[in-house]
């Protein structure tokens, strides 16, 4: 019953049989190695265009370097206030940017809306006395498991590029919001206004592999020279690139994140018809937000339930559960009896 990242998973045996295929005899190092080559044309096949594809270890680096390459260092790049760029990145962001400040924005469930970027954008003064607005980075799915739809990233992706700004998607759980909604990659990425896009896979299966996909070429004319200096190119590239292939070969991103997906949304659907117990959103992706009772929460903890508290508010805590391609429906089911003879107790 452990709901308390989709981090916590071992890799999808799929992925590490691909690691294990790529470990077999030799090939050139810093990604001039055909796994590499390969895994990036199947990206650009995925998305339909002629993108730049780079591959780098982590989602902050994908975040942080992608950013750098949109941003100089007296920019203000606009993202929500809970965006994981803002709150969980350690400043990485500003680091590789080499000073851009971010600038945060309000919204529920983590979704900024097309007139706060409006309203945002038109307090600043335009002048070298404030950073000048150049990116505008969205997170889908959001912090809150809510999702961008299409229409949705594209009117906020025009607010942005009418002001010159460019658009970035951290997808950490980009596969996720693609499940949810069954739409094309290509529909909620380039074809709706995001120049660039952190694609994830170590959420969703693999070891640790993620990649920053250029769908505005011009942004990555540097990119090489960032991602070296960051640290992040392996000599050992194809490992990273087996990764990635056996990650999006015959859909099973989609599969997996439709699955977890499907467990959030049955641990939701549980939890809400239990008494007591109060969805803070509808979930869309694989991340829930509930409000429990304090001794319901404090018995699942006892029971060895593991979850964040977000917040607490008197007699009752906000839980944030995240479910993952290797949540049982055993463990949801487990979850939801205790919380019942929680409640029945109370």
């Amino acid at each position: 019953m452990n709901f308390a990242s989709d981090n916590i998973t071992a890799v999808h045996p799929a992925i590490m049989e691909a690691i294990i295929r790529a470990n077999a005899g030799v090939a050139m190092p810093y990604g001039h190695d055909a796994w590499t080559q390969k895994a990036a044309g199947a990206l650009c096949d995925l998305f339909g265009c002629d993108a730049e594809v780079f591959f780098v270890t982590t989602g902050t680096a994908a975040n942080a370097l992608a950013l750098s390459a949109m941003t100089p260092p007296f920019g203000g790049i606009l993202a929500h206030e809970e965006a994981h760029i803002n709150t969980d990145e350690c400043g990485a962001p500003e680091l590789f940017t080499g000073g851009a400040k971010i600038v945060p924005l309000p919204g529920k469930g983590g979704k900024i809306a097309p007139e706060d970027l409006q309203a945002r954008l038109a307090q600043f003064i335009h002048d070298e006395h404030q950073v000048k607005p150049a990116a505008l980075s969205l997170t889908n799915a959001t912090e809150y498991g809510q999702v961008y739809d299409p229409d949705q990233v594209a009117a906020l992706a025009q607010v942005a590029h009418e002001a010159g700004l460019s658009v970035h998607m951290d997808g950490a759980r980009f596969a996720n919001a693609v499940a949810h909604l069954g739409c094309a990659p290509a529909e909620l990425t380039w074809k709706a206004g995001v120049d660039v896009l952190s694609f994830g896979a170590t959420k969703n299966g693999a070891m640790g592999a993620e990649a920053v996909i250029f769908f505005n070429r011009d942004l990555a004319q540097d990119f090489l020279w960032r991602r070296k200096r960051a640290g992040q190119l392996l000599s050992k590239g194809r490992f990273l690139a087996a990764q990635m292939q056996a990650y999006i070969a015959d859909g099973l991103w989609l599969q997996l994140a439709a699955h977890a997906n499907a467990m959030a949304a049955r641990l939701a659907d549980g939890l809400a018809a239990i008494a007591g117990v109060a969805l803070d959103l509808e979930p869309q992706a694989n991340e829930i937000f509930v409000w429990l009772p304090r001794s319901m929460h404090e018995m699942l903890q006892e029971k060895g339930a593991l979850y964040y508290a977000w917040r607490e508010e008197g007699p009752r805590v906000l839980a944030r559960l995240v479910s993952s391609f290797a949540t049982t429906q055993e463990e949801v089911a487990r979850f939801l009896e205790l919380a019942r003879a929680a409640m029945e107790e109370s």
